[in-house]
């Protein structure tokens, strides 16, 4: 299990009532804390990364920077309160999935409402499929890239590589499978 639990508070409340506790659970290898009456999850920092990598090996690489574009942060006082910091979140577009995700400014903690977490999956999906034939080389570049400048560590990055590396090919023979049966039988 990956992920530690390091709230400010002993209790952690739904940001949605903000009367539940949260409870501590396993969710895709990281312990995640969630209300048992809305289903929402609340991930701290990187533990959603951490999740969807351990859901999908194959979603590694593709990675979507919740802080990116700071200036699209929504903020409705009072609205949703952070379980840790218990300051109002902010809501993000998660990448341009439509999927609306909040997030806290101070600790950057998410907050999934229920099913959030499934559809990210899915968009990921779909997005990692569309993208390693359409922006091939472009992934991969940045994927070689990332393997001398990080964010995670070597062996990590260079696991990125590999997947994109592979996914190509499956992809290219599956989708192009007489180009493939040709360059399959070319003497190596």
């Amino acid at each position: 299990m990956t992920g530690g639990r390091t709230s400010k508070h002993s209790i952690m409340l739904c940001p949605i009532d903000k009367k539940n506790k949260l409870e501590q659970t396993v969710l895709s290898g990281v312990g995640v804390d969630y209300c048992p009456k809305c289903l929402g999850l609340w991930f701290e920092e990187e533990e959603l990364r951490l999740a969807k990598d351990y859901k999908d090996r194959d979603l590694r690489w593709l990675d979507i920077d919740l802080w990116k574009d700071e200036e699209k942060f929504k903020i409705s006082p009072g609205q949703k309160l952070c379980p840790t910091d218990r300051l109002p979140l902010y809501e993000t577009d998660y990448g341009d999935s439509g999927i609306k995700v909040d997030v806290c400014n101070i600790c950057h903690g998410a907050w999934l409402d229920r099913g959030e977490f499934k559809k990210i999956i899915q968009y990921l999906k779909e997005k990692a499929n569309k993208e390693v034939l359409t922006h091939y080389l472009k992934n991969l570049k940045e994927e070689l890239w990332e393997i001398f400048q990080g964010p995670e560590d070597f062996k990590d990055e260079v696991e990125d590589f590999l997947v994109i590396l592979k996914l190509f090919v499956y992809k290219f023979n599956t989708q192009h499978p007489n180009i493939a049966k040709i360059i399959s039988g070319l003497p190596r």
